[in-house]
């Protein structure tokens, strides 16, 4: 990271923080994604609005890929985002590595009872003790991650 930029930051915070704030309001819901994306399925009767979450996810990812290319890979002109790829020497494939690197992040999930959206915005905001702990353990594990297999970007 050679020129970093606050800017993208603050403004994806900002609308972060908003989109929950307005979840929050106006259907008295967390905006914890592994909780809402998790409840999908089997389909129940509050299945519209996370459907819909979902997709507004999804979709304003997109647009705004395709209206501010390479926004927050190096700002404008940097290099296009890439999958991480396993460590060098370690024979596992990259397919592999990121599927491996999915099922823990969500048994970690169901474990902390929350993800890092639910605890680290809306849980610390909210003041909740769990998710000071959560958060803290997401942060420990993740500097232990990086440390062991020197993975950083």
């Amino acid at each position: 990271m050679n020129s970093f930029n606050p800017l993208p930051a603050t403004l994806g915070g900002l609308l972060i923080g908003l989109a929950s704030a307005v979840l929050w309001l106006g259907n008295g819901r967390i905006a914890g994604i592994s909780g809402i994306f998790g409840h999908l399925l089997p389909p129940g009767r509050d299945w519209t609005w996370r459907v819909l979450f979902v997709l507004a996810l999804v979709g304003g990812t997109a647009l705004t890929a395709l209206l501010v290319p390479g926004l927050g890979v190096g700002g404008p002109g940097g290099a296009p985002a890439v999958l991480v790829s396993a460590p060098q020497g370690s024979g596992v494939p990259g397919w592999l590595w990121i599927s491996l690197a999915g099922l823990l992040t969500g048994v970690g999930t169901q474990l902390a009872n929350g993800c890092t959206s639910g605890h680290g915005v809306c849980g610390i905001a909210r003041l909740s003790m769990r998710s000071f702990v959560s958060v803290g353990i997401f942060f420990a594990v993740a500097i232990l991650t990086v440390t062991l297999t020197g993975v950083v970007s």
